[in-house]
């Protein structure tokens, strides 16, 4: 994998495919900064159902309201914009070392699915805005989008 790889988590694919929420903006910036940077940015299928699940979940239920058409086309648009990491039985290995390792519960779970597809890929950095849910996984840097403003 090349050296500036980058992981993009699901608060921020949604954040960028939102400009209705606070920190649209700052996620946007973010984003064009590692582009600037040289950076290639990464997603997986776990993003993609994550963000599936709240954009098309409803607003009195701390979604987007999206139909499900309006979600397609969002995530059409991220995926021209940035590379799916493939998903295989090493990522499933990988994720269940962590969670046995780390002893990982309830909806942590995800992010240590992140987290795996990130280590078997040789991601080494995630642009999240909950750095502290990877603060569990030496191999990972997290960065927060203010970071890079």
């Amino acid at each position: 994998m090349a050296q500036l790889c980058c992981l993009v988590d699901t608060n921020i694919l949604l954040r960028l495919m939102n400009s209705q929420v606070p920190e649209h903006l700052l996620c946007v910036e973010a984003v064009g900064q590692l582009r600037n940077l040289g950076y290639f940015l990464f997603l997986t299928i776990q993003n993609a159902t994550e963000f599936w699940n709240v954009s098309t979940r409803p607003l009195e239920r701390n979604g987007h309201g999206l139909s499900p058409h309006a979600a397609r086309m969002a995530l059409d648009k991220l995926e021209g914009a940035m590379i799916f990491l493939p998903d295989d039985l090493q990522v499933y290995r990988e994720w269940l070392r962590l969670v046995t390792l780390h002893q990982v519960r309830g909806v942590q779970v995800h992010d240590a699915r992140l987290a795996a597809s990130m280590i078997v890929h040789e991601v080494p950095q995630i642009l999240t805005l909950n750095g502290p849910d990877f603060a569990r996984y030496p191999e990972i840097e997290a960065i927060h989008p203010a970071s890079l403003l």
